[in-house]
């Protein structure tokens, strides 16, 4: 009887990494630390050089002068006279006092000498010093530059441009090792956050779709005058069940689109556009007997006005909804302080915790609940003034009114 055959194994494992190989000599890599090591150093023993030429120059003239004769014989006399030891010329006649007047004008010649190679040497130290951290400064600025490059992209991926790219060449150091590994991570986010904007393009489709069927079969059923009351009061329910989901589906929506989408900037007047929230709220307001109050001056900012629009209809929605039973008011100003503009929108209303605020701009939050089956709202209002005036490059702050209710601020640059 024939053995049976061993079942195939498997192949091997790679055991090398084809994006990275690694190099035959890796302590040759010119990194930074070696190269700032190699500059410095240089530059170090440039400077000592030139210094140790500098001071060998002064002491060699200053040696020079002060070898020279003092004095001299007039006549074949004892007599002498100097132009740099005028004092020689009055000492006595003697071997003894020429003798000292001779060692008196060596020491002082000496010592002028020695000053003056002093003075030079500092003049010359200080001049190289200037001349070093001048050069220093632009060697640093040289070998820095990538990183000032990587910071300004950052910056402008900050900004919502995740198509920038470094693309960063020279010596394979640590900087062009960082480069790389920044390229490589903001190639995974555009393809995350674009994947993302389809998905949501596609949820978009899904969601609305069946959402406007089942309005428009419920506003048909409802405009059927032989249909009983029982049908007509469930039809409404259905119905308002049914705008409840959607406006739940346009605020996930928007709340995704603020969040992750490049903003189209164009001059938006903030006054403007708080007129138009205030005009599509003036009539719940007077249902609710709230009054509408306040000066708008003119604000123009760089940003997309749909969105804005957003920030000021859902502060004011919300300022008539959560406020007093009877004499109510909101008060919508917009002004520019400080080189921005600002939207004030405050109101009456209930007392509001200061430990609450926070949790006022999580989604599906609200005062003291979360996920209720209030008419004022999906919960999504406040997070999504807060996602739109982050992608403006702003902010919303939320103090509470003393007397009750809210003053909301949004800050935007213009």
């Amino acid at each position: 009887m024939a053995a049976t055959p061993p079942p195939p194994t498997a192949p091997p494992k790679p055991t090398w990494d084809p994006a990275r190989p690694e190099p035959p000599f890796p302590w040759l890599r010119p990194t930074i630390r070696i190269r700032l090591t190699l500059l410095y150093g240089g530059m170090f023993l440039i400077a000592g050089i030139l210094l140790l030429s500098i001071i060998y120059l002064l002491a060699a003239q200053a040696v020079q002068v002060g070898n020279q004769l003092p004095f001299k014989f007039i006549s074949g006399k004892f007599e002498v006279s100097s132009q740099s030891c005028p004092g020689l010329a009055t000492v006595e006649n003697t071997q003894s006092a020429i003798n000292a007047g001779l060692q008196a004008c060596l020491n002082h010649r000496r010592q002028q000498a020695l000053d003056e190679l002093l003075s030079r040497s500092l003049m010359a130290l200080l001049g190289l010093s200037v001349i070093a951290f001048a050069f220093g400064y632009a060697m640093a600025g040289r070998v820095l530059s990538p990183l000032g490059r990587i910071t300004r992209t950052a910056r402008q991926v900050a900004g919502s441009d995740l198509t920038r790219r470094i693309e960063l060449d020279g010596p394979d150091d640590e900087l062009k090792e960082l480069a790389d590994t920044f390229d490589d991570m903001l190639e995974r986010l555009e393809r995350a956050f674009t994947a993302q904007q389809r998905f949501v393009g596609n949820a978009s489709h899904e969601l609305r779709t069946p959402l406007a069927i089942n309005r428009t079969l419920l506003e048909v059923h409802l405009s059927d005058p032989e249909a009983p009351p029982e049908l007509h009061q469930l039809g409404k329910t259905l119905l308002a069940t049914n705008e409840r989901s959607e406006q739940l589906v346009e605020g996930l929506l928007l709340l995704a689109r603020s969040d992750n989408q490049i903003v189209e900037r164009k001059p938006v007047d903030l006054a403007e556009v708080a007129s138009r929230a205030i005009d599509q709220v003036h009539g719940e307001a007077e249902k609710k007997g709230v009054e509408i109050r306040g000066e708008r001056a003119p604000a123009v900012v760089q940003g997309n006005g749909v969105l804005l629009e957003r920030i000021a209809l859902n502060l004011v929605q919300n300022a008539v909804r959560y406020n007093v039973p009877e004499d109510g008011w909101v008060e919508v100003t917009t002004e520019v302080q400080h080189g921005q503009a600002v939207l004030v929108v405050s109101n009456t209303g209930p007392v509001v915790p200061a430990y609450e605020i926070d949790n006022l701009f999580e989604p599906f939050r609200r005062l003291r609940t979360e996920r209720t089956n209030s008419d004022k709202g999906v919960g999504l209002g406040l997070s999504i003034a807060r996602s739109v005036a982050r992608a403006h490059r702003g902010r919303i702050i939320a103090e509470p009114r003393e007397g009750g209710g809210l003053v909301m601020r949004v800050t935007l640059p213009i």
